[in-house]
């Protein structure tokens, strides 16, 4: 998926301009991702393309999203891409860092694919960086910045490596956040989980849900679970 664009079955996104391409384990946080037919507004964090943004517009036609990019030349991709879409009315892009950001709302949804790299070495692109790393993101500013925009009774949903996932877990629980369920994304049959969509919320569930999803087959076709949940959205399946 390293094209200058992705074409979905509804949608184009170009990419030329984003530090950070689309990538499969986005997808499917964008396709998994619980809406609840009472929300109304959802926000998404870190759009860079817009992806995640488009594919919630697309899955309820009664939601409004905002989509927050701190890389400039991404959100004005972001933006051409939500105006060139079916739901240019719906998605808005703002530019500018979460965590200084005046929202005026609260959301019922909040997503996030976040840069998730901690401690590691920098690269020599800065914007890459930026989008990898969590140097201009941490996790207790990332969480802050949650927790001041997210109404009542709303959860996150957000897609990070295993072992970060564990200590952004830690992290939530200790300021009093719940997980409520996951998703364990495996690329191929008999691996182990490289990614896990987790859903959080400042309320307890009474049993969180676990679930575990194999992206390939062992001949390398999508499998039935995978297919399901991109089916709406990739031009191949």
């Amino acid at each position: 998926m390293s094209n200058s664009y992705f074409r979905f079955k509804e949608f184009t996104v170009q990419q030329d301009r984003c530090a950070m391409k689309i990538t499969t384990d986005a997808c499917l946080l964008g396709a998994w991702t619980p809406l609840p037919t009472a929300a109304a507004t959802a926000l998404d964090i870190g759009t860079g393309t817009g992806l995640l943004a488009l594919m919630l517009a697309q899955r309820n036609p009664a939601l409004n999203i905002d989509a927050i990019e701190l890389d400039a030349e991404a959100a004005m991709q972001a933006a051409e891409n939500a105006a060139a879409s079916p739901w240019a009315n719906r998605i808005s892009v703002l530019q500018g860092d979460v965590c200084a950001y005046d929202f005026t709302k609260k959301y019922d949804v909040v997503i996030t694919n976040p840069p998730f790299f901690n401690s590691s070495l920098l690269g020599p692109d800065a914007r890459r960086n930026n989008a990898r790393h969590t140097h201009r993101l941490p996790y207790p500013a990332l969480l802050q910045a949650i927790d001041g925009c997210l109404a009542p009774g709303g959860y996150l949903s957000i897609l990070l490596p295993v072992a970060e996932f564990a200590i952004w877990e830690r992290h939530c629980a200790a300021h009093g956040w719940y997980n409520v369920g996951q998703l364990h994304i495996c690329h191929r049959p008999s691996a182990a989980a490289k990614r896990i969509i987790g859903l959080f919320s400042r309320q307890s569930a009474p049993i969180a849900s676990s679930d575990e999803l194999t992206i390939y087959n062992t001949d390398g076709a999508y499998s039935a679970d995978s297919s399901r949940l991109l089916g709406p959205y990739y031009l191949a399946l």
